[in-house]
């Protein structure tokens, strides 16, 4: 397979066809990101896509998923993205899911028909960075999107037929702005109505506008109890109808993996638990993005 540079992909692709047809994001800008700081956005070329397509035809035969990398596959324009999964379905006919990240731009350049005949041809998953519901904060962590942009985003890849993945990030707001977040992130969560939440814990990266901002006093890190705080808030102020919220990933302190609405009283249990001390508590040496 043809890789170039850093890739990311969510916990939940860990076992998926890796494709990578973009390089970088489309946006970068996020104050808090540095993944592809170095990355020059670019659309591969397609015969060094359908190289890979092939390579995975003749070596990848116990995978049935595939995921399209880098940052923001879903801005490929549509003939192009269409060629690409009609190559998967035709080359590696036994996958059955193919996921990407989305933002709300190249959602945006997507047509109601042209989302259905993306996920007609194969694209059952989006993840779609919220990060927070607060408009305040968007704005500061230069997001590109308001809430309220979010929703119908959100909502129209929904409405497609698409599975929605949506990650918030605990810890934005810093201290003085915690619980607007959690209330507010809560709040367009409900309005979209995701299939899955994922809620990862900020851990500040070196390089980047927030850390910076960090650094010179600006911006104020909570500490490890607050962001246990913020996301029973945040998790009291959702309301899915039938939806999994984790915070499960390498950054939590606290694992959690919650069916919503059905678990909810039980999770906000084990987190009050938790800042009890009588839960234990990820030791900040086995954190990680």
């Amino acid at each position: 397979m043809h890789y170039e540079g850093m890739m990311i992909r969510p916990p939940s692709e860990a076992d998926s066809i890796l494709l990578q047809v973009t390089l970088g994001c489309s946006h970068n800008k996020c104050t808090f990101c540095g993944t592809f700081r170095e990355k020059r956005f670019n659309i591969k070329k397609d015969d060094v896509i359908f190289k890979d397509i092939e390579f995975a035809r003749k070596h990848c035969k116990r995978q049935n998923r595939v995921f399209i990398c880098d940052g923001d596959a879903m801005i490929i324009p549509q003939k192009r993205l269409v060629n690409i999964l009609k190559q998967i379905k035709e080359r590696i006919p036994w996958v059955e899911r193919v996921g990407l990240y989305a933002n709300t731009k190249s959602i945006g350049m997507k047509t109601d028909e042209q989302l259905k005949e993306l996920h007609d041809l194969g694209v059952k998953i989006a993840y779609m960075g919220l990060e927070s519901g607060d408009d305040q904060i968007l704005k500061e962590i230069k997001k590109g999107a308001d809430s309220a942009k979010m929703i119908k985003m959100g909502k129209r890849v929904k409405q497609a037929g698409i599975q929605l993945s949506i990650t918030v990030l605990l810890g934005l707001g810093g201290r003085e702005r915690s619980k607007i977040h959690a209330r507010e992130t809560g709040r367009v969560l409900s309005a979209i109505d995701p299939d899955f939440v994922g809620a990862l814990t900020l851990m500040l990266v070196p390089g980047t506008e927030l850390n910076d901002q960090h650094e010179k006093g600006d911006f104020e890190l909570i500490n490890p109890e607050e962001m246990l705080e913020e996301l029973g808030l945040m998790i009291a102020s959702t309301h899915l109808s039938d939806g999994l919220f984790h915070a499960n990933h390498a950054s939590n302190y606290l694992p959690i993996r919650a069916k919503l609405p059905q678990e909810k009283e039980k999770t906000l249990e084990l987190i009050s638990q938790a800042l009890k001390g009588k839960v234990e508590l990820k030791p900040e040496f086995m954190r990680a993005l």
